[in-house]
């Protein structure tokens, strides 16, 4: 397993990679890989877009300044309603692991311990896919090239995410985000669906096989997320026996790590130990 210190650091280099064919469509991914000798652990970004939007890219300085230390991170193309709707994220997530795991070497990276980054409407796809990585449902799409290969991760880092999309619809129904509800629905298409294919009704029906430990990077003042939803998740979470460590930032709103400031460098700073000390964790359990 590549070794990791957080204090280390190294340039950066971005390149665009392809790490799925899809008929005649070929989906995208950008790969944040450090400079040196290597071989480096490796993570997956799941991006957000409330399941309609988003590119690799939405995270760009926080995965810039995690690659600097010796990360390499893979943040991949997902697809999006209306085109594609539930659960095609979820597909992609869990093929997405698999992938790296398999090409992993391909970017000077260890197929080892493989963490997730995932940022708002991508932390629903993301954990479901954590939760139950060897669900045949969300394994449907093939990867030949490495045909045993499981989506389990070994963390996650979740920025902001959307861990109870129905809570999240029924909210933005009540104080009127018509965007939100839109693209909630256009997605999951039924309240039914929405309602019972997410990680919080997962936990509480205690339907889940892996609980990876997990970092929430949340805004107390994030009016697309309302704190309701991480606070409930922390609780259930912990209640299953899973760690997670629910980190608030005062007076930041939804996406804050999109941009520069102290509160920005000490988001990167929480998920620069954490990831420390889940690979320290690791390290020594597969010693």
């Amino acid at each position: 397993m590549g070794r990791y210190d957080p204090t280390a650091q190294y340039e950066v280099a971005k390149v665009e990679v392809v790490y799925r064919h899809d008929g005649d469509t070929s989906w995208p991914a950008t790969v944040y890989q450090p400079q040196g000798d290597g071989p480096f652990p490796a993570l997956l970004h799941v991006h957000g877009g409330a399941w309609n939007t988003g590119n690799p890219n939405s995270s760009d300085i926080v995965h810039t300044a995690l690659a600097a230390t010796g990360l390499v991170i893979v943040g991949i193309q997902l697809r999006t309603a209306p085109e594609r709707t539930h659960p095609a994220q979820t597909l992609d997530t869990n093929y997405g692991v698999r992938w790296l795991k398999a090409h992993a070497a391909d970017f000077n990276a260890t197929a080892e311990h493989v963490g997730l980054t995932v940022s708002s409407s991508g932390g629903q796809p993301a954990m479901m896919s954590s939760m139950r990585p060897t669900d045949q449902q969300y394994a449907a799409l093939p990867l030949p090239e490495a045909p045993d290969n499981d989506a389990s991760v070994a963390y996650v880092i979740a920025m902001w995410p959307v861990l109870d999309p129905y809570v999240r619809y029924l909210y933005a129904k009540r104080v009127g985000k018509e965007r939100v509800v839109s693209n909630t629905t256009t997605y999951f298409l039924t309240e039914e669906v929405m309602e019972k294919q997410n990680p919080q009704y997962l936990l509480d029906k205690g339907d889940v096989t892996h609980l990876p430990p997990l970092l929430v990077l949340q805004g107390d003042a994030d009016e697309n997320i309302p704190n309701e939803i991480p606070e409930r998740f922390e609780k259930s979470y912990k209640a299953a026996d899973g760690h997670i460590e629910l980190e608030w930032f005062p007076g930041m709103p939804h996406q804050f790590l999109w941009h520069e400031g102290s509160e920005t460098d000490r988001a990167i700073a929480l998920a620069k130990a954490f990831i420390a000390r889940q690979l320290a964790e690791s390290r020594a359990v597969s010693s």
